[in-house]
């Protein structure tokens, strides 16, 4: 995308997901600090964390608007590593 830099999971995705998001998905299946698992539910992580539904209530802090627009730019880069 020209003008906005480049984004990677490793450096820009993976540090907005905490321990407890990431512990907490695994139970539900999904591994938040995996790539692949990642960017296979991206879609549906960009729609609860944009609603502000997840995380639930008193188990973390909701995404802000920037976090939740870094994650749709990732995706539309492509979802580089």
């Amino acid at each position: 995308m020209p003008g906005q830099p480049s984004l990677s999971f490793e450096k820009d995705v993976r540090p907005m997901f905490t321990e407890v998001d990431i512990d907490h998905m695994k139970h539900a299946g999904m591994d938040l600090s995996n790539y692949e698992d990642v960017k296979r539910h991206a879609g549906a992580i960009y729609a609860v964390v944009s609603a502000g539904t997840m995380p639930p209530p008193g188990t973390g802090e909701r995404w802000s608007v920037q976090m939740c627009d870094r994650f749709k730019q990732w995706q539309a880069q492509g979802c580089p590593p």
